[in-house]
């Protein structure tokens, strides 16, 4: 399993218009390809995962996930601000980068924990905020994770 091969470059948004962390997140769910409904119950399951604690993980990221009856199969979404976002996250930092991860409550192939944990993991190497600040273009973000063999 390769997390580069979660991502396509129409779920990618380098310049997050949201202010706030529910805006990130509407955004984020809006780059799903969803209906409407869809999107709504999808952001009330976000938020209240949210509520339970912040997946602000420190150094800039957060990773906002749940499962979802609204999904067939796992489905991850990036987005990026610069100015930085109260996640209210583990470092009380702002959050710049946020990888939105949701998967459908039964899944077949289990991907949902070890994707999760491998975003944590691209997320924790010392050069990766500089090189998800440096992006120009949503294929950039792909080519880091191949890079990095992820």
């Amino acid at each position: 399993m390769r997390l580069r091969d979660f991502f396509s470059t129409d779920a990618i948004k380098l310049d997050l218009e949201a202010e706030t962390k529910d805006d990130a997140l509407k955004e984020l769910v809006a780059c799903l390809g969803l209906d409407e409904k869809s999107e709504g119950i999808l952001f009330k399951m976000l938020k209240r995962r949210e509520n339970l604690g912040s997946t602000g993980i420190g150094r800039g990221i957060a990773i906002p996930h749940c499962r979802s009856l609204v999904v067939t199969r796992l489905r991850v979404a990036f987005g990026r601000k610069l100015s930085g976002l109260d996640f209210k996250a583990i470092d009380e930092k702002p959050v710049r980068y946020v990888f939105l991860i949701v998967a459908p409550p039964l899944e077949v192939s289990n991907q949902y924990l070890p994707v999760l944990g491998k975003i944590a993991q691209f997320g924790k190497e010392v050069d990766v905020p500089d090189a998800l600040s440096n992006l120009t273009a949503p294929q950039e973000l792909i080519s880091l994770l191949e890079s990095k063999g992820i």
